[in-house]
């Protein structure tokens, strides 16, 4: 949708978000993605307080014009979703998008395995994640797709239910202050023991 006015006028804004949560509440971006970020229990009221009262001020208080933050994807980069919706943007599927843009479907049929990757690997990688939308491409390849991330979350039968062989993280040997400070050579330390793992012949 383009928007009507302004400097904007008859700009379309197509919106790619990796997740489809929504902005407030249950299962809105605080709750879903604030402990993992740190917050305890307590902060994430107060940060989805703060963002009902900035919904409230951009939009209005009724429930009308609340709709764009119940919309999927408002709660997409802290809430950057909902601000492009507010400005008329539209919201789609990254992962989709990305994938199309690089024929990723063909690519994943023409190799043995598919490895995609994410911060921290948890149950909020259903909610249309990059994680979720390779592994899905991945399937409809017949072949098995791997995470590699900073820290797993989930069990393997979990995992499997996502549509992931395997996942693997960096702190399953270093603490988390160790993979952030020196975040690219941990990974490149996983990446490397992966590769032995998955490799049908001896690496080096």
């Amino acid at each position: 949708m383009a928007p009507q006015t302004g400097r904007l006028r008859g700009v379309e804004l197509v919106v790619a978000a990796d997740v489809d949560v929504t902005l407030l509440g249950m299962f809105g971006a605080t709750k879903t993605f604030g402990p993992q970020k740190g917050l305890t229990d307590a902060q994430v009221v107060e940060v989805d307080g703060w963002l009902d009262r900035f919904v409230v001020a951009v939009c209005g208080p009724s429930p009308a014009q609340r709709r764009p933050a119940d919309a999927k994807g408002a709660g997409a980069a802290g809430g950057l979703g909902f601000a492009l919706m507010v400005l008329g943007g539209t919201v789609v599927s990254g992962i989709e998008l990305v994938a199309e843009t690089v024929g990723l479907t063909a690519e994943a049929g023409a190799h043995d395995l598919v490895v995609t990757g994410e911060g921290t690997y948890d149950f909020s990688s259903r909610a249309g994640k990059v994680v979720h939308g390779v592994a899905a491409v991945a399937a409809a390849a017949a072949r098995p797709c791997i995470v590699l991330a900073g820290q797993v979350l989930v069990g393997s039968r979990e995992m499997r239910a996502m549509g992931v062989e395997s996942a693997y993280g960096v702190t399953e040997r270093v603490t988390v202050e160790e993979s952030m400070g020196e975040p690219a050579r941990h990974l490149a330390d996983l990446a490397e023991r992966v590769a032995r793992t998955w490799s049908p012949r001896p690496l080096g």
